[in-house]
């Protein structure tokens, strides 16, 4: 079997695959954000030892964690009222209902494992240093904002930022729902042009060109952070 790139030119890729890029980066950005948040909170809540607030965020955390994703995104997509979409302003959650679900559930699902990864950046920071804080009248909310939580994000970025690597691969598994990302782009390229075996081979090129690159940025990083310990 012969293949042929030509039909592969710019024009190609702003009609198809730069709509699919952006709505990716989007997604992961906005899951890593949010996802990050959430799981600082269950990271709290996890750490505080009440177990009013341990046992709901262990549960979340273990049932997410114990789930595929591409099942967690189908639930979402299928059970969330679509009401809840038509209340959305400007007509935006009809028309972008796929998308909007994808937002939710990547939030959602991420949350879980980013929170396992500040757990234990948390519980890296010497408890002496808490301990000082205590001693010099800071409550424990002090403690956390003030001493604990920025060491904690110093000592797990590199592992944060390769989570959200991780997470950018996954934004593949919305094509369950029709959403239109990175790799839908490709693929209706791909109709378009009835190149699917081409267009599938260079999805996959720039999956592993961003994702590599990514690497290398976060490995420089973690040395960066090496050096200054």
């Amino acid at each position: 079997m012969r293949l042929d790139f030509g039909f592969f030119n710019w024009q190609l890729v702003q009609s198809f695959i730069l709509k699919g890029l952006i709505f990716s980066v989007e997604l992961t950005i906005v899951a890593m954000l949010g996802g990050i948040a959430i799981g600082t909170i269950l990271a709290l809540m996890r750490l505080s030892g009440k177990p009013w607030l341990v046992n709901p965020a262990a549960a979340y955390v273990n049932t997410l964690r114990s789930i595929p994703l591409v099942m967690v995104i189908l639930w979402f997509f299928l059970l969330i009222p679509g009401s809840f979409y038509q209340a959305i302003p400007g007509g935006l959650g009809t028309r972008y209902r796929s998308e909007i679900a994808s937002l939710i559930t990547f939030t959602v699902f991420e949350a879980a494992y980013y929170s396992e990864i500040m757990r234990a950046g948390i519980q890296s920071v010497s408890k002496g240093q808490v301990y000082a804080g205590y001693a010099v009248g800071m409550t424990y909310a002090q403690c956390m904002k003030l001493i604990v939580l920025p060491q904690a994000f110093r000592n797990m970025l590199p592992v944060l930022l390769t989570q959200t690597i991780i997470l950018f691969q996954d934004t593949s598994l919305v094509y369950a729902i029709g959403a239109y990302d990175l790799l839908k782009g490709f693929e209706v390229a791909g109709k378009n042009f009835n190149r699917p075996v081409e267009t599938y081979l260079v999805a996959a090129v720039v999956y592993f060109i961003i994702c590599f690159s990514l690497s290398m940025l976060v490995r420089q990083l973690q040395k960066k952070i090496a050096i200054i310990r």
